[in-house]
C-alpha cells in the first residue's frame, strides 16, 4: 500500500465533488450540497481563489481529499490555516489516509508560518473527534459557531 497527497487539479475538479456528496451523505446533510462540478472547478482553482485543495492516493487511486484556505489571527498577528474538508472514503479508512493527509497539512501550515491549524467537526461524529484527539487536536469548546447563510444573509446585507 502507498499512500500519497499531491496538489489537486482542475481535472480533479468531478473526484472533488463526488467526496464532496459523499461527505455531505455522511453528514445527513446531502440536500444542502448546491455546488455543481463546475462551481468547484471555478471556486477552487481559479487563479485568484484563496483556496487549496489536496488529492489522497493510494496505489494510484483517489481516496480522499482536503480543502483549505489561510484566516488570520489578531491575537497572534499572524496567518492560520482552516480546514474546510478533510474526507477518506469509508472504504480506505483505517488505513492510515486520514492521519497522512492530516499531517501533511500541518506540516505545510507550520512551513508557511501558521500560528493555528482550525477546523470544525460535527458533535455527534464520534468517529471523527476519537481521530482528532488521538493526533493531539483540542477541541475549542468556549467558542461559540455562527453563521448567516441563504436568506438570512441576504436579509441582513439588504437591512
Amino acid at each position: 500500500m502507498t499512500l500519497s497527497v499531491r496538489n489537486a487539479h482542475p481535472n480533479d475538479a468531478a473526484t472533488i465533488h463526488r467526496f464532496v456528496v459523499e461527505l455531505a451523505i455522511y453528514e445527513k446533510a446531502e440536500h444542502e450540497v448546491k455546488a455543481s462540478i463546475a462551481d468547484i472547478e471555478q471556486s477552487i482553482f481559479a487563479v485568484d481563489s484563496p483556496v487549496k485543495a489536496f488529492i489522497c492516493e493510494m496505489n494510484g487511486e483517489a481516496i480522499g481529499f482536503a480543502v483549505y484556505f489561510y484566516n488570520y489571527s489578531t491575537w497572534q498577528g499572524r496567518k492560520g490555516m482552516y480546514l474546510e474538508d478533510l474526507y477518506i472514503s469509508p472504504k480506505s479508512r483505517g488505513l492510515g489516509a486520514g492521519k497522512f493527509l492530516l499531517q501533511h497539512l500541518a506540516k505545510i501550515a507550520v512551513a508557511e508560518g501558521c500560528g493555528r491549524f482550525e477546523w470544525s467537526v460535527l458533535d455527534w461524529n464520534q468517529p471523527a473527534i476519537d481521530f482528532y484527539h488521538a493526533v493531539g487536536a483540542k477541541p475549542q469548546s468556549e467558542w461559540v459557531k455562527y453563521r448567516l447563510a441563504g436568506d438570512d444573509l441576504l436579509k441582513f446585507a439588504d437591512a
